[in-house]
C-alpha cells in the first residue's frame, strides 16, 4: 500500500507530493504501548528532588517541653513532634528516582503508531521549507497563515536555525522541534503534524534505522 502526502511551499501552493513508508506511517500499535511509553516519559523528567525533615531532622528538641504530670497538659516529649507546628513530617517525601526504562524498540513502535494515525486521520502535513528571512515574530506569524496552520500544531525541522528560534519564540499555539528529538509525548499534545522534507527523510531513517540510545 502506498502513502502520499501533498507537498506546499510557503505560500500554501502545492508543488509536488511526498510518499510515506508504510513501515514508519502504516503502523497499528496497542494504545497500552503508547501509554507506557507516555507515562514513562513523564516520569523520567521528574527531578525527584522534593524532600522533607524527619523529626530527627528539624532544629529543637532537646529538653522535655514540661513535665510528665500535673501540669493539665497532653504529655509531651519534644516539640520536633510531628503534632507540634516546626516539628518533623511523619513519611513525607526524600529524594527518589522516578526513571522507568524502556527498550528502545518499544519507543519507536509507539512513535510509529502515533505518527500513522496522524496519517491515517490526515493531520499530517509536509512543507517544502519552514524558514523566516528575519527574527520577527511577525515574519512567523505570517508563516504560519501562508500555511494555514491550525492552533496546536507541531511544526518538525531537521534543525531549527537560531533566526527562526527567535522569530517563532512568540507564538503560542504553535510548537517547533527537531526530528531527532521527536518523542510520542510532544507528538500526541499537537493537533497536526507538519514536516518538513527533510525532516521527514530523517525521521524515517530515525525510525526505520538502528537502536536508539536508552
Amino acid at each position: 500500500m502506498s502513502l502520499t502526502v501533498d507537498v506546499i511551499n510557503a505560500k500554501g501552493d502545492k508543488v509536488g507530493s511526498a510518499d510515506l513508508a508504510e513501515s514508519v506511517f502504516g503502523v497499528r500499535a496497542a494504545k497500552s504501548l503508547v501509554h507506557e511509553v507516555v507515562t514513562a516519559y513523564l516520569a523520567n523528567v521528574r527531578r525527584g528532588t522534593h524532600s522533607t525533615k524527619t523529626r530527627g531532622e528539624v532544629s529543637g528538641g532537646g529538653l522535655k517541653p514540661w513535665k510528665q504530670k500535673h501540669t493539665g497538659r497532653a504529655r509531651a516529649g519534644s516539640n520536633r513532634s510531628p503534632l507540634w507546628r516546626h516539628g518533623g513530617v511523619i513519611f513525607g517525601p526524600k529524594p527518589r528516582s522516578y526513571h522507568q526504562a524502556v527498550p528502545p524498540a518499544k519507543r519507536r513502535l509507539a512513535l510509529k503508531s502515533v505518527l500513522s494515525n496522524f496519517a491515517a486521520e490526515g493531520k499530517l502535513r509536509v512543507v517544502e521549507a519552514f524558514e523566516v528571512k528575519e527574527a520577527k515574530t511577525k515574519a512567523a506569524a505570517g508563516l504560519v497563515r501562508a500555511l494555514k496552520l491550525v492552533p496546536k500544531s507541531l511544526v518538525v525541522l531537521e534543525d531549527i536555525p537560531p533566526m527562526l528560534a527567535q522569530a517563532s519564540g512568540n507564538l503560542r499555539d504553535i510548537r517547533i522541534c527537531r526530528a531527532r528529538d521527536l518523542n510520542s509525548y510532544q507528538a500526541i499534545l499537537a493537533d497536526e503534524l507538519v514536516f518538513t522534507r527533510a525532516a521527514l527523510d530523517q525521521i524515517t531513517k530515525r525510525l526505520e534505522g538502528a537502536p536508539e540510545a536508552d
